[in-house]
């Protein structure tokens, strides 16, 4: 179920809000949870106890901390959750992106605008959810996004799992298993007993080295090299990455 919140000083904005997403969610027969907030205080509260929202509708223009303060400070500790931004001005788009909106939605809302919206963000929800990694690191759940997953290695009996924006992750485990749970996605090789790559990253290949976009370089056995070349370049063809 997707569970989403939504913040703005103007209560009738909160009723239409709220009076849409029980109307979408009667036409979709979709399950919604949400919760309303007159303010970023309440709303950063909640957070901090340890709610995790899959959407939120922002206002921008709000007395005391704006909407684009409260996003920044959301992203400290969520960086999956879509934010929606809401205003009756146009001029802070630029910086709604730097904050990693989703939406930048003007008011007065408008169904048919709103409708577009929640397609487009619950389809993304889905998509999030198919393609995550629940793993173990350092007594806590950690959920992966699979696409921003660089390439993993093991050391000693630790998993590092290095991210597209350069965070690394420790789990335990066994690198043969992840290996398994990574296989259905099909991006991902395997290309030494302690290193597999997501071919999304690879930059180039030599016969010592696949070099991946963060500027790693992951040793290659010796008489791998064609090996994984093929693999990567049959990933490359599937995905109509490569012309020749």
């Amino acid at each position: 179920m997707v569970k989403m919140a939504f913040c703005d000083d103007d209560i009738s904005t909160l009723g239409e809000i709220q009076s849409f997403l029980d109307r979408y969610c009667e036409e979709k027969g979709r399950e919604i949870t949400y919760t309303a907030f007159c303010s970023p205080v309440e709303l950063l509260a909640e957070i901090k106890k340890g709610v995790k929202f899959d959407v939120i509708f922002l206002d921008i223009l709000m007395p005391g901390q704006n909407g684009i303060e409260t996003a920044a400070e959301i992203r400290e500790g969520d960086s999956d959750v879509k934010i929606v931004f809401l205003t009756s001005s146009a001029e802070f788009a630029v910086q709604s992106y730097q904050v990693d909106a989703y939406f930048y939605q003007l008011k007065p809302l408008r169904w048919e605008s709103f409708l577009q919206v929640m397609d487009s963000v619950l389809e993304k929800c889905c998509w999030d959810r198919e393609n995550r990694l629940i793993l173990r690191c350092k007594g806590s759940i950690v959920s992966i996004d699979v696409g921003r997953l660089e390439f993993c290695e093991v050391i000693h009996r630790t998993l590092m799992l290095h991210q597209s924006s350069g965070k690394v992750l420790e789990s335990t485990g066994k690198l043969d298993e992840l290996e398994n749970r990574l296989a259905p996605y099909g991006c991902f090789l395997r290309v030494h007993r302690s290193y597999i790559v997501n071919l999304d990253y690879v930059q180039s290949i030599s016969y010592r080295a696949v070099s991946m976009a963060s500027l790693a370089e992951i040793p290659i056995p010796r008489g791998k090299y064609n090996e994984i070349k093929d693999a990567f370049l049959a990933y490359a063809f599937r995905n109509g990455q490569v012309w020749l």
